[in-house]
């Protein structure tokens, strides 16, 4: 039987993989200390509130980085089911009254202690661990699709169709790049599109997102409100922005300023071309994962990198389009940027594996 020599160790990981990493970091912090200023002094007569506790979840976040960069990758192979399952119950437990909370709407976080945070950016990273152990070992397309079908119905209870939608693209990029047929990719992939419309036709809120989409200006203070609010940040940018610190939508005109509108406050303030760099910042990672997954040594490591890094960039992606109305809004963060403790710490966990994973490069193959 052929089976693969053990992968050589390179020297060190993908340097310009990390200087990206930490250059969003730091450019997230600088734009959440921004945007979040005003409510942070409504809500706590602090205006430094929201970015002191984004500084110190980005530390743990660099700290676990640098961590399991050193930890080498088929550990997640190992512990690919335990951690996937349990990230299950935690979505369950979101929903149990008591346990979790209720915010904007929607029940998203667990609160246990001081301790609160989000199951579903949790499950991102588990859901792509264990896709990449199923298309490792070789096993058929339901392997595949019930993960994501139990993930993304759990996490539309909350509800959040944004998450969903994120977790669906994770699944779907990683059972493409396995190898399953295109025909029954395509199927699931219609059945899944039909499933978001009904969705969103059966809830008023998320029907009244797409209406709104649909029909701008209809209803300028109400439905509309939020995408005009958006759509003015923009507009007042221009071309070289109004300047750092120097927006008015962030002045509780604009809802979620530091966490999902949060581009808006960044291209009203820096411009056109100023986000035109940064998008090239996000297309530089996006190149990074796909060039990691690319030249990783086995079918665990590529898919779990290409699974990684269709989270990272498909979900910048999304909240871009929506901030620039090409798509209805979502309600996702965008990634390093917005302010939440749970999504960048697990983003910042899943750049430490794609770093572990460049320290590898394909070894010989001999017969054994």
């Amino acid at each position: 039987m052929i089976r693969p020599k053990l992968k050589k160790q390179t020297k060190s990981f993908d340097s310009r993989l990390l200087f990206i990493t930490l250059l969003l970091l730091a450019l997230g912090l600088i734009a959440v200390a921004d945007a979040s200023a005003p409510q942070a002094l409504s809500l706590f007569n602090d205006k430094y509130y929201f970015v002191k506790q984004q500084l110190t979840w980005g530390g743990v976040g660099v700290i676990l980085l640098f961590i399991v960069s050193r930890i080498h990758y088929g550990f997640w192979e190992k512990i690919a089911t335990p951690i996937f399952w349990l990230s299950v119950v935690f979505l369950v437990l979101v929903l149990v009254p008591g346990l979790g909370t209720t915010a904007l709407g929607a029940k998203r976080w667990i609160v246990l202690g001081f301790l609160r945070f989000q199951p579903s950016e949790l499950t991102k990273l588990t859901l792509a661990i264990y896709l990449a152990k199923v298309a490792s070992r070789g096993k058929s397309t339901l392997s595949f699709i019930v993960p994501v079908v139990i993930l993304a119905a759990l996490i539309m209870l909350q509800p959040d169709l944004g998450t969903t939608l994120i977790t669906v693209g994770i699944g779907m990029a990683q059972i493409f790049y396995s190898g399953i047929n295109l025909f029954t990719i395509f199927g699931f992939g219609a059945l899944g599109a039909l499933a978001t419309i009904g969705l969103i036709m059966v809830s008023p809120y998320r029907r009244a997102r797409f209406m709104t989409f649909l029909q701008q200006s209809q209803d300028p203070l109400g439905k509309d409100y939020h995408i005009r609010q958006i759509l003015l940040a923009l507009g007042s940018g221009g071309v070289i922005g109004t300047g750092l610190g120097q927006s008015r939508q962030k002045y509780l005109f604009l809802p979620e300023a530091a966490t999902d509108s949060i581009f808006a406050i960044i291209a009203e303030e820096i411009g056109f071309i100023g986000s035109l760099v940064l998008i090239i910042i996000f297309a530089a990672f996006i190149y990074r994962g796909i060039a990691i997954a690319s030249r990783a040594p086995d079918k665990f490591s590529q898919v779990l990198a290409l699974g990684l890094t269709a989270w990272i960039g498909g979900q910048a992606i999304l909240n871009i389009a929506a901030m620039v109305a090409l798509v209805p809004l979502t309600g996702i963060p965008l990634p390093f940027f917005s302010y939440g403790g749970s999504s960048l710490v697990m983003i910042l966990v899943s750049c430490g594996i794609l770093l572990n994973i460049s320290r590898y490069t394909h070894g010989e193959r001999r017969k054994n």
